[in-house]
C-alpha cells in the first residue's frame, strides 16, 4: 500500500484515489457488547496499529466485510434484518464493534467503509432466512439505513459507505450453495429480485420470471454422461441428474412455473453446463 500510495502522489492522483484494503470480521477476538470490542491480540499492535496510522495519514477509510447471514439463528433473524426488536441491529453492532477495537488503539477519527456485504438468494436448508424474499429485505433494509443518517448506537448521526455483492450470481465459484448466490442478478441477466433500484417494467416482469435452479455437486463420480433419477421429498417436483465429465448437474423445478415456461427456462439454463445435455419434465 505505501508503494501504490507513493506512485499516486507522484502522479498527483493521491487526492483523487485512496488506498485501502477489507477486512473480515475475523480480525475481532471480543464483539459482545460492541463497546467491548477489539482485534486480535497480537494483530492489534503488529498489523492493524500500522495499517490504521496509514490511513490516518492518507486520510483513506477502514475497510470490513460484515455478513450477518452467517450469524443468524431463528432467534436473531428480526435483529439482522433490521425489523423492529427489542434490541439493536446486528449490522450495527458489527460496525460498533469495530469501532471500538479502532478506538481501543486511537483511530476513533477513521471513517469506517462497509467494502462487502450481501445475502443470499438460496443456500443449504440447514441455513436461515436464505432465499430471495430476504435477501431482498436484508439488502434494501441495508440502503435505506446506512444513507438515513442515523448512524449506529456508537457512531450516530452518521452515514456508511456501502458495498453491496454482488451484482451477478457465480455459479462456478466453490464453496457452500449460498456462495454462489449472492447476485442481485442471474447470469442469464435476469434479476435475482428486486431491492428498488430496478426500472418499473424490469421489476414487474423480473416477479414473473420463472427460473430452474441448477447446482452442482462436488461429490459427483467419474461416470460421465449417466443420466440418473433421483427421488426427492413429495413437496418437490423430481428432478433429472446428469453428469458431465465426473462433475453431477442437478435442476431443481419451481413448483409454481407452468409447463411451457419451465421447459423454456430450464433448458436455457442447463445449456450452459455442457454441450450435450438434456433437460425433462
Amino acid at each position: 500500500m505505501q508503494t501504490l500510495q507513493t506512485s499516486f502522489v507522484a502522479a498527483s492522483l493521491d487526492g483523487q484515489i485512496r488506498v485501502s484494503t477489507p477486512h473480515s470480521l475475523g480480525i475481532l477476538s471480543n464483539s459482545t457488547p460492541p463497546s467491548t470490542g477489539k482485534f486480535r491480540q497480537g494483530y492489534d499492535t503488529h498489523v492493524l496499529k500500522p495499517l490504521l496510522s496509514f490511513r490516518r495519514d492518507t486520510n483513506s477509510p477502514f475497510m470490513v466485510n460484515p455478513y450477518p447471514v452467517f450469524y443468524c439463528s431463528p432467534d436473531t433473524l428480526d435483529y439482522t434484518l433490521f425489523r423492529p426488536n427489542a434490541g439493536v441491529f446486528r449490522p450495527n453492532a458489527h460496525l460498533d464493534t469495530v469501532y471500538s477495537a479502532m478506538k481501543l488503539l486511537g483511530f476513533d477519527d477513521l471513517d469506517i467503509v462497509i467494502a462487502e456485504t450481501g445475502w443470499p438468494s438460496l443456500g443449504d436448508p440447514i441455513q436461515v432466512g436464505v432465499d430471495a424474499e430476504t435477501a431482498a429485505e436484508y439488502n434494501g433494509n441495508l440502503i435505506r439505513h446506512v444513507t438515513s443518517g442515523v448512524g449506529t448506537p456508537l457512531m450516530p448521526n452518521r452515514t456508511f459507505e456501502t458495498y453491496i455483492i454482488a451484482l451477478f450470481d457465480e455459479h462456478l465459484k466453490p464453496g457452500p450453495t449460498c456462495e454462489r448466490y449472492f447476485g442481485l442478478f442471474r447470469p442469464d441477466l435476469t434479476p435475482a429480485y428486486d431491492i428498488g433500484i430496478l426500472r418499473p417494467t424490469v421489476a414487474a416482469a423480473a416477479a414473473n420470471i420463472q427460473h430452474a435452479t441448477c447446482l452442482l455437486a462436488s461429490e459427483a463420480r467419474d461416470d460421465a454422461f449417466v443420466t440418473t433419477t433421483t427421488p426427492v421429498p413429495t413437496t418437490t417436483p423430481s428432478y433429472q441428474m446428469r453428469r458431465y465429465d465426473g462433475k453431477q448437474r442437478l435442476c431443481l423445478l419451481e413448483m409454481s412455473a407452468d409447463e411451457n415456461g419451465l421447459r423454456r427456462n430450464i433448458e436455457h439454463e442447463c445449456s450452459s453446463l455442457s454441450p450435450i445435455h438434456e433437460c425433462k419434465l
